[in-house]
């Protein structure tokens, strides 16, 4: 009894009661005759989808800024990067690796910009991120109306100036990593090229993190005093860990653009970083302690339980109910994982 009470602690009630959720759907599913190949492609899809942005909470975590709320701030950055890729008829990975490199160099400036600002509010990080998010997310939607873009794939049609809220990357590098060695195992779709750059973006990021300068950064974010004492640049680290955050969701709204084959612009940028930072709790991380298993295991689980939902509302309710099931499903584990003080309780 005792052991199970310690793996009951171990795992949490929010995954427990997510994964336990997830059989029932997926059984149901079964029972309803839906196929479960393409269930579980969605999921894997998905997963790459999201994976990077998830991954863009965790030097924040660890720098000992908390949930980076304001991953509008790149993900503003990467949209930036991927139009003017547009704006010039770039395609296939000629337009993927421009965009990668416009809006990395971007995002790092205004990531170090950002990284200064939280130094002069520590404590109420979090709060500010959210609102400056709203900010640049409102000033944005003027940029894109006033933007002195031209190629008709992007402006209005009638009045041929301001950029469209929703653009198709069809003729752009659309589902390009999504198709690179792609392959079928039982009727289940695997996006080699997806999974393979989000190992690429973990590995770095797990690279850095055990490094002399990573282990610093942590140090002086779990445990400020003490990183003091031993003479370490806290100020620093929480610059370093907020840049590279930025950079992180700037290449995550690249490769969810690519795999979900739009762009979307104007409001789109404030429903990033909420689903990131669910994910990323629910997969057992904290507001001081994250981990790429962390990001693995809610990412799975946050995606996996959308994507088997939907089709069972949709089909028990004849569809009537499958917009406010999944409004009532998403927003729920949003709040049931942001008011959660420690991971896995």
């Amino acid at each position: 009894m005792e052991k199970v009470k310690n793996i009951y602690k171990h795992i949490g009630f929010p995954r427990l009661f997510i994964f336990s959720a997830l059989v029932v759907f997926i059984v149901v599913a079964q029972y309803l005759g839906l196929s479960s190949g393409d269930i579980v492609s969605d999921i894997i899809l998905r997963f790459g989808m999201n994976a990077i942005l998830v991954l863009a909470m965790v030097p924040s975590i660890q720098a000992g800024t908390g949930l980076n709320l304001n991953l509008a701030l790149g993900v503003i950055f990467g949209l930036i990067g991927v139009l003017i890729s547009m704006e010039n008829n770039m395609v296939g990975w000629s337009g993927f690796l421009i965009s990668l490199g416009i809006a990395i160099p971007l995002s790092t400036i205004a990531g170090i910009v950002y990284g200064m600002l939280l130094n002069r509010i520590k404590g109420e990080e979090m709060t500010v991120s959210n609102y400056f998010g709203m900010s640049i997310v409102s000033i944005m939607c003027i940029f894109w109306l006033l933007a002195p873009f031209k190629n008709e794939s992007l402006v209005w049609a009638m009045g041929g100036t301001g950029l469209r809220v929703t653009l198709t990357m069809d003729d752009s590098f659309g589902a390009l990593l999504n198709n690179f060695l792609a392959f079928q195992v039982g009727g289940v779709r695997i996006p080699t090229g997806l999974l393979l750059f989000f190992a690429l973006c973990a590995f770095i990021v797990y690279a850095f993190t055990s490094s002399k300068t990573g282990t610093a950064m942590k140090v002086s974010g779990s445990n400020e005093k003490y990183a003091v004492t031993n003479g370490l640049n806290v100020n620093k680290y929480r610059i370093i860990g907020t840049t590279i955050s930025t950079v992180l969701a700037a290449i995550g709204i690249v490769i969810y653009s690519q795999a979900f084959g739009f762009l979307q612009l104007y409001t789109a940028p404030l429903f990033v970083s909420m689903p990131a930072a669910a994910s990323i709790l629910i997969g057992g991380a904290t507001l001081r302690k994250a981990n790429i298993t962390n990001v693995i295991i809610g990412t799975l689980l946050f995606q996996g339980l959308l994507v088997v939902a939907l089709p069972v509302i949709n089909i028990i309710s004849d569809g009537s109910m499958a917009e406010i099931i999944r409004i009532s499903l998403s927003n729920g584990i949003i709040l049931y994982a942001l008011t959660r003080k420690e991971g896995g309780q």
